[in-house]
């Protein structure tokens, strides 16, 4: 009798609905985790980013180091380990909804978190990356120059620290229209 349930047409678009689900919720485990890594690493490169250059002599150096640049310290590496913290800790709630895939407040609150994470990554992400921008190309008008030409390896890991940044943005939207799009299937 059972069988024949499940064969019949409405219990079995419930049972196709409940895999693919199943199948969100795995996709979205997967892109927290890609967007912890994101931006644990753009949270590293830029707290680890500085270099010296000597000037005439030893004795006097000229250094370029994240914490020169406030939006660098406060704006991208602190904002990063705060939706990197986030994320980790909604990865709970993400193997909840692998196992219950019916779910629905928790996806809800889901959605309208990452939403908040996202738009704090992206303020971090976009002032960081005014600032290299600034870093590679100066602006002549203001009689700013370009550091990049002389701090190479500074610009280069600040700028590919902005990499994992906006790749992680780019999983939280993912991940909310894949929350979205889980919840309105239910």
């Amino acid at each position: 009798m059972k069988a024949v349930l499940i064969e019949s047409g409405e219990e079995s678009k419930a049972v196709t609905g409940h895999g693919v689900n199943r199948g969100f919720s795995v996709f979205d485990l997967v892109l927290r985790i890609v967007a912890i890594v994101g931006t644990l690493a753009g949270a590293v490169a830029m707290g680890t980013a500085e270099q010296t250059l000597p000037f005439v002599t030893q004795l006097v150096q000229f250094s370029a180091q994240y914490g020169d640049f406030d939006s660098f310290k406060y704006l991208f590496v602190i904002v990063n380990a705060i939706v990197c913290a986030y994320l980790a800790l909604s990865l709970p709630f993400s193997i909840f909804h692998i196992m219950r895939s019916r779910a629905g407040k928790s996806r809800i609150l889901l959605t309208f978190l990452d939403a908040i994470m996202l738009v704090l990554l992206t303020s971090g992400a976009s002032a960081a990356a005014a600032i290299v921008y600034l870093a590679h190309n100066g602006n002549s008008s203001a009689n700013w120059f370009s550091i990049c030409q002389q701090y190479t390896d500074f610009c280069q890991r600040s700028a590919g620290s902005l990499i994992g940044s906006f790749g992680a943005m780019f999983c939280l939207v993912l991940l909310i229209i894949f929350l979205a799009v889980a919840k309105s299937r239910r």
